[in-house]
């Protein structure tokens, strides 16, 4: 039998456009990408680039704020998933338990009033509840990741662990002259789940940020809009790229 032909150009295109329409499938994709273009035209108002008598500043602020709304539809019902992930979670500690329910139960509560803040943008509710229901969103969002920020160095820390006892077994296998092939591949999977959960925790890092910010009203040394919209930025393309693998 003829042996295939490698694929073309056109065939590794059409590869990546697949990829593209995974990733554009889940609501994660697609949010994220409008988070990506919701901070970086906070970046482009709040850094005094364009003028505020220009009339272009007026339509990026509209933008804005319309991506902000639209961002907010895209969580309807998002917080079920933090529902489901505390329910199907096993717990070694009662400390795990603990931080598991502040940051599963903190982000799925935020994702819950998250709904109404959207309802209330869009009209059907009474506008004058809003500040009161940001400002409970802000508490659970911050107590979410504090949960979360925590489990993920525990996470992290376990990782380091399976790498040192790994990296011992691959020398004790040099040394011995034995082979150690499967054992490299698991240490190359093991460096790439490090280096993706020191991401995610950067990334919790950047959005706790902007947490505290809200809940202190954007007062403070650091509530600066430029730093927070760089804050916002840089967990947008973290998780893009995290989303983008995982797919």
């Amino acid at each position: 039998m003829a042996s295939k032909p490698p694929p073309s150009s056109t065939e590794k295109q059409r590869d990546f456009f697949n990829h593209l329409e995974a990733y554009l499938a889940k609501r994660d994709g697609v949010d994220k990408l409008l988070k990506i273009s919701r901070y970086t035209t906070k970046i482009i108002l709040s850094s005094s680039a364009i003028s505020e008598s220009h009339p272009l500043t007026q339509r990026l602020k509209s933008f804005e704020s319309s991506v902000g709304v639209s961002r907010k539809a895209f969580r309807l019902g998002k917080f079920i998933q933090d529902l489901n992930a505390l329910r199907n979670s096993h717990f070694e500690s009662n400390q795990e338990f603990l931080l598991a329910l502040l940051a599963y139960g903190g982000e799925g509560f935020y994702y819950f009033v998250e709904q109404f803040i959207w309802l209330a943008k869009s009209g059907l509710i009474d506008k004058r509840h809003s500040s009161r229901l940001q400002k409970i969103s802000a508490w659970a969002e911050l107590i979410g990741y504090i949960g979360s920020i925590s489990l993920k160095f525990r996470d992290l820390n376990r990782i380091l662990e399976d790498e040192a006892c790994l990296k011992a077994s691959i020398e004790i296998a040099v040394n011995r002259g034995i082979g150690h092939r499967e054992e490299e591949e698991k240490m190359k999977k093991l460096r790439a789940k490090r280096l993706m959960k020191k991401l995610s925790i950067v990334q919790d890092f950047a959005d706790g940020f902007m947490a505290v910010a809200d809940v202190r009203d954007g007062n403070g040394r650091f509530s600066g809009p430029l730093l927070i919209s760089f804050a916002g930025l840089l967990s947008a393309l973290i998780s893009t790229h995290k989303n983008w693998i995982s797919c």
